[in-house]
């Protein structure tokens, strides 16, 4: 049965890595400019999203599912407005956020408390430094608040918690590009990478969570 499953879910993920290391490869190569670029952009999480809603039930998975598949709009959108992806980034946040209030630790160690305070200070602080820009440290806040509520929560602090880190870190080097800072070619190569592995990290570990609760 468990071979099966496998069987069955795997091309989702498989799929969701070929997508974003295309991407990754011809992002700025005249192959993959426009709308063709744009959905390729969009499949790397998307994929996540489709992978999750196979392997989810009830209302945590639809949750999950939902902020997967608005991280994926994100993606696409940012490429036509940044203004636009950010909103959609921070609905995405915000029911990851939902997520993880709803699926908290219940005694987290005080070094645990003191890393999720750490980031959601950080988040908005040192979104604000990378770009001098207020809107930006605004979004900081909501992304601060979001990688704090994964370290916080029950899922795997080293796949959903670092996961949400690595998603952090790859926002904190894309908003370097609008601010004093200039950190070239790092975010070229960086942003996407980070990104996407914390956005795997984050969807395998809340589904293993979710599936075992589930098989239990």
């Amino acid at each position: 049965m468990a071979k099966r499953a496998l069987a069955d879910h795997r091309p989702w993920l498989l799929a969701s890595v070929v997508a974003a290391c295309a991407y990754y490869f011809l992002w700025n190569n005249p192959i993959g400019e426009g709308i063709w670029g744009i959905l390729l952009k969009g499949a790397g999480v998307g994929l996540l999203a489709a992978y999750a809603m196979r392997r989810t039930r009830r209302a945590d998975g639809a949750i999950l599912v939902l902020a997967l598949a608005l991280s994926a709009a994100g993606d696409m959108a940012i490429e036509l407005s940044f203004e636009a992806g950010g909103a959609l980034f921070i609905l995405s946040h915000l029911a990851a956020i939902l997520l993880y209030a709803r699926n908290l630790r219940e005694s987290p160690t005080t070094s645990q408390r003191l890393l999720a305070g750490t980031l959601a200070v950080a988040g908005p602080l040192i979104s604000w430094l990378a770009s001098g820009r207020l809107d930006i440290a605004a979004y900081g806040a909501v992304l601060g608040a979001m990688a704090a509520g994964a370290w916080l929560s029950r899922f795997p602090r080293y796949r959903v918690g670092l996961g949400a880190v690595l998603f952090v870190v790859s926002d904190w080097l894309l908003f370097t590009r609008f601010g004093p800072m200039n950190l070239a070619p790092l975010p070229d190569l960086l942003v996407w990478p980070l990104y996407y592995a914390g956005q795997v990290m984050i969807a395998t570990g809340v589904v293993q969570t979710l599936r075992a609760d589930h098989e239990s």
